[in-house]
């Protein structure tokens, strides 16, 4: 059995489950999510919470009950609070502006490059280097910043490109002319 897997999901106000035999739809004040259940492994609603519980005792399942589980965890907080990954642009000239469904970069390229914003996914530009990836659901919000950040990645040795807010670099030395 999975430790993780055991931890009831407590169901915050607002938050209505439609457990199916292999699916589970999720509603909530930011939106609708469904989550494809692993077979093997069903979900109760007791009360307030969310149970996960396996069909079987087969150890093979303990991978899977932990990652279904984490995953309901992850749309119950999606369709209540949203998830949010924070990006900033660092460099001369470096910036983007937001036109429509697309974000427009100057990262030092000789054109500037065009990020079409995925479905689902709200992107605000504040102050031309500071990004804002928001959304209910949590692995689009990461593919996202993810795809953002690899347009132009932080380079140790000059600390420029696009990073996530926090992120910290080792500056490394470059040669010297000796």
């Amino acid at each position: 059995m999975s430790r993780i897997g055991k931890k009831p999901i407590p169901l915050p106000a607002g938050v209505t489950i439609k457990v199916g035999t292999d699916l589970v739809e999720v509603k909530g004040p930011k939106g609708t999510l469904s989550q494809l259940v692993p077979p093997g492994i069903r979900f109760e609603q007791q009360g307030t919470e969310l149970v996960a519980v396996p069909e079987s005792d087969d150890k093979a399942l303990g991978k899977f009950h932990g990652l279904a589980r984490s995953l309901m965890a992850n749309a119950v907080t999606g369709v209540s609070e949203g998830f949010k990954r924070e990006l900033d642009i660092v460099g001369v000239g470096y910036r983007a502006e937001l036109k429509g469904t697309q974000v427009i970069f100057a990262l030092g390229y000789s054109h500037p490059v065009i990020f079409d914003v995925p479905k689902g996914i709200d992107v605000a530009v504040d102050k031309q280097t500071h990004i804002t990836v928001t959304g209910v659901d949590c692995q689009l919000v990461g593919q996202a910043a993810a795809n953002i950040r690899r347009l132009r990645k932080p380079d140790p040795y000059k600390q420029k490109g696009v990073r996530y807010m926090g992120e910290v670099l080792k500056k490394k030395v470059g040669k010297t002319g000796a």
